[in-house]
C-alpha cells in the first residue's frame, strides 16, 4: 500500500509528517530529501516538476525535493554517476546508451510521449511533409546528428550531405525562405513567428519516431536502496505534470520557472504549455489511460529496433535493462 501523508503544524511551528488516521502505513517524521536535475534552464517543458514544488505536492508525498536547473556547461548524466545528485531529466536515447556502456542506472518514468523535436521551414515555400525535404538542406545541431537524424535517414532517405551545422541562431532561417531547420515545437517555432515569419512544423514524433522524452533517470543503487522514495517521487511528479499540462492552479509554477531563468516570460510559457497539449506531448497514447508518464515493454523494444535498424545500436542489445515499469502505469492523476 502506498504511504500517505498529511502535514501537521506542531506548537513550536515545525511542520512534521504522520500518517493519515486509520490507514495501514508507518509514520514519516521527517521529509526524504531529493535532488532532480533538468537537462535545461528551467521552462515550461519542465513544468510539470516546478508544480509539484510549487503546489506541495511533493511535500504531501514526504519528499522534500531539491530541483536543480540545467544549462549549457552542465553534464546530468555524469553528475548522477558520481554521486552529486540523485535522479536526471534525460529521454529513451540516454536510456540505451547506459545499457550499451554498461553503465549501473535506468529510466522509471517518460514524463513525454512525445519527443517534441520538430523539423521547421516558412510556411507557401513548397515543402508539406518530410517527404518533400529529401536533398535539401537542413540546419542541425551536433546532438541532433546522433539521435533523430539516423532515423529521418532511414525513414526518409535523407542523407549526410544535406546537413549543415545549426548554432542556435534564427537569423539564417529567417533570411532564407527555403531554410528547414531544427528545433523545439515550443520554442523555436514562437521565436519565429515574433520575428514575424510564418514557420511550418513537421513534428519527427508522428513519423514513427517514438523516443520517449523528459524522463526520470537514476542509479540502480538508489532504486535498489529506495524504492519507497522512488515511488513517492515518481507519483508525485505526475500529478504536478498532470496538473501543469491541465493549467490547474500553475500560476506559482511559473513564477518558479521565471525566477530560476528571468529569460523565460509569461508569453513563452503559454505558448509552449499550449501547443504541446495540441500535439499531445505529454498526454497521448498509454498516457491516456494509464497516466503521464506511461512506459511499455513494447514501445521500448520498437523504439529500439527502429534506431538498431537505423545503425545507432548494436543487434542483441538487452532492452529491457534500460527501464523498470513498478513505478508508472498506475493511473496517477486519472
Amino acid at each position: 500500500m502506498r504511504t500517505r501523508y498529511r502535514m501537521e503544524r506542531r506548537a513550536l511551528g515545525g511542520l512534521v509528517l504522520t500518517a493519515v488516521p486509520g490507514a495501514r502505513i508507518a509514520v514519516a517524521q521527517s521529509l526524504d530529501r531529493v535532488s532532480f536535475h533538468t537537462n535545461w534552464r528551467a521552462q515550461a517543458e519542465q513544468g510539470g516538476y516546478y508544480q509539484a514544488v510549487a503546489a506541495g505536492i511533493y511535500r504531501r508525498y514526504g519528499i522534500e525535493c531539491e530541483l536543480r536547473q540545467g544549462g549549457p556547461q552542465l553534464d546530468p548524466v555524469r553528475l548522477m554517476l558520481m554521486g552529486r545528485v540523485d535522479m536526471i531529466m534525460s529521454n529513451g536515447f540516454q536510456a540505451l546508451t547506459y545499457v550499451r556502456e554498461n553503465v549501473p542506472a535506468l529510466t522509471i518514468a517518460a514524463m513525454m510521449q512525445k519527443d517534441p523535436q520538430v523539423l521547421m521551414t516558412h510556411a507557401g515555400n513548397g515543402i508539406g511533409s518530410f517527404e518533400d525535404m529529401r536533398g535539401k538542406p537542413i540546419l542541425v545541431g551536433s546532438g541532433g546528428r546522433v539521435t533523430y537524424w539516423p532515423f529521418l535517414k532511414s525513414r526518409f532517405g535523407f542523407t549526410d550531405a544535406q546537413v549543415r551545422p545549426y548554432t542556435f541562431n534564427l537569423q539564417p532561417f529567417l533570411l532564407d525562405r527555403t531554410a528547414i531547420q531544427q528545433g523545439f515545437l515550443s520554442s523555436e517555432p514562437l521565436s519565429a513567428i515574433q520575428a514575424g515569419a510564418t514557420p511550418r512544423v513537421f513534428l519527427i514524433a508522428d513519423a514513427g519516431y517514438e523516443n520517449y522524452q523528459t524522463t526520470i533517470d537514476l542509479q540502480r543503487s538508489f532504486l535498489d536502496n529506495r524504492p519507497d522514495v522512488v515511488q513517492r517521487f515518481v507519483s508525485a511528479s505526475i500529478e504536478g505534470w498532470t496538473q501543469y499540462m491541465r493549467g490547474q492552479d500553475i500560476a506559482a509554477a511559473n513564477r518558479l520557472i521565471i525566477r530560476d531563468n528571468p529569460e523565460m516570460t509569461e508569453e513563452r510559457i503559454a505558448y509552449a504549455i499550449r501547443v504541446m497539449n495540441e500535439a499531445g506531448i505529454v498526454i497521448s497514447g498509454d498516457a491516456t489511460t494509464m497516466g503521464v508518464g506511461a512506459m511499455t515493454d513494447a514501445r521500448w523494444e520498437r523504439f529500439y529496433h527502429t534506431m538498431r535498424d537505423a545503425g545507432v545500436y548494436p543487434p542483441g542489445l538487452d532492452v529491457r535493462r534500460a527501464y523498470d515499469l513498478r513505478f508508472v502505469n498506475q493511473r496517477v492523476g486519472l
